[in-house]
């Protein structure tokens, strides 16, 4: 058996949030280099659940290239890291650099008053649009992506789609068509992989492109409180495709890892599995090569004429307002866009996902779901962010919600009013007029 690779989780919404824990900035003095010039040193505290190779790879490279180098130091992640951080802010005892979500969870660190505004700076304008959105508060800027994003879709088994001459589907019954030819050929249909229960709710979450399509205003109408997931047909659309899928899991579904679906994919034992993209590289690790028998797919609508993915974003680094290396800083992120920066990253740690950086072309030896299918979505601009990302709600309980579902122990109906009181508890605690 080969040596298993834990999954990283990259937002707060699944597992845990990704944070910087902090530190002060206002001893560190400069250095001198070998060569005689100065080198600023700056802090960055990172949760100890983050991959850092591939960012070491660019602090290597920007301590080269522009005389910058960058201390890494580590907070716990969880709540307790979380709590870390809104201490270290409060008290102005911060890092120069801080790695926190994207998306509506920064809402709650207050950023206008932590953070630098990095609107004004001309770098701002290689960060994608989308994605710019989820770190700004009204005409604010405040941060920059760490690593790649990743789509939350649907990774399927190139080699079985060869062998019963399937095609990609664009709708939601061409997918359960597909899926009846697998199970009719007692092929794994789809791959449960429900012992890790946030997994169950990517078929859930990954139908936010399709949601926000059809019902724009969702978003904002469920956080004023004039919209439910029970009521709003889009929306319950999202529990009902959970439903469906519960006839094409395997017999031990329930019993079954992460790790273990990253063996099963890579070895062609199932046809289907709702996924973030990571698993790509957790697969390249164990198989090398073998990833690339591997393609993903958005989870498809209703029309094939709109045929769009739900992208999962990265943390940002956000620059320290109170650091008194201000120009240091955004020096620093100037540089994290640049292509020299993104081409040392990716060396290191190839993409799971598009960069949410503009006019970026991916590495040559990206994963061929990456390169080929992911970023086509991404070049169309055929995505959308995963609803956390534009919603300030999302209920704590939503991977055993969805675990119920998935596993037909509750209706579409029930799941769906489950998950409007479970969310109404967080509406409370953010203040929302619900």
């Amino acid at each position: 058996m080969k040596k298993k690779i834990v999954a990283v989780f990259l937002c707060a919404a699944m597992v845990t949030g990704m944070a910087a824990g902090c530190g002060s900035s206002s001893d560190k003095k400069s250095e001198t280099s070998a060569d005689g010039s100065e080198t600023t040193e700056l802090t960055l505290l990172i949760d100890t659940d983050v991959t850092i190779a591939g960012f070491e790879a660019v602090a290597a490279k920007a301590e080269e290239e522009i005389g910058i180098k960058v201390k890494i130091e580590t907070r716990p992640g969880g709540a307790d890291g979380d709590n870390i951080v809104k201490t270290r802010l409060a008290s102005g005892d911060m890092a120069d650099l801080c790695l926190y979500n994207s998306g509506a969870l920064l809402n709650a660190l207050n950023p206008e008053e932590y953070f630098l505004d990095i609107s004004g700076e001309d770098f701002v304008s290689r960060i994608d649009d989308n994605y710019k959105s989820a770190v700004s508060v009204g005409d604010k800027v405040f941060g920059v992506p760490y690593q790649s994003s990743q789509a939350e879709g649907i990774v399927y088994s190139k080699t079985l789609y060869e062998k019963y001459n399937l095609e990609v589907p664009k709708t939601w019954d061409e997918f359960l068509a597909n899926c009846d030819v697998l199970k009719e050929n007692k092929e794994t249909a789809i791959l449960g992989t429900f012992a890790d229960s946030w997994t169950a709710q990517v078929p859930f979450l990954g139908d936010a492109y399709n949601l926000q399509q059809s019902d724009p205003e969702f978003a904002e109408k469920f956080d004023a409180g004039e919209a439910k997931w029970a009521t709003t047909p889009a929306a319950l659309r999202s529990f009902e495709k959970l439903a469906d899928t519960t006839q094409y899991y395997n017999e031990d579904y329930l019993a079954t890892t992460y790790d273990d679906g990253c063996d099963i994919m890579a070895n062609g034992e199932a046809g289907h599995w709702f996924i973030l993209s990571q698993a790509l590289s957790n697969i390249y690790e164990l198989y090398g090569d073998q990833v690339n028998d591997l393609g993903v797919f958005a989870v498809p609508g209703d029309s094939a004429d709109d045929n769009g993915i739900t992208l999962w974003y990265p943390a940002a680094l956000y620059g320290n307002k109170n650091s008194d290396k201000t120009d240091a800083i955004l020096k620093f992120m100037e540089f994290y866009l640049s292509d020299e920066a993104l081409d040392a990253y990716s060396e290191a740690v190839l993409p799971d996902g598009p960069y949410c950086v503009k006019d970026y072309e991916m590495p040559d030896n990206a994963y061929d779901a990456v390169a080929n299918d992911i970023q086509a979505y991404f070049e169309s601009g055929k995505n959308a962010p995963a609803l956390e990302y534009i919603s300030q709600v999302k209920g704590a309980d939503c991977p055993a919600i969805c675990q119920e579902l998935g596993s037909g122990q509750t209706t579409a109906q029930e799941a769906a009013q489950k998950y409007d009181k479970d969310c109404e508890k967080q509406a409370t605690q953010l203040g929302l007029n619900w």
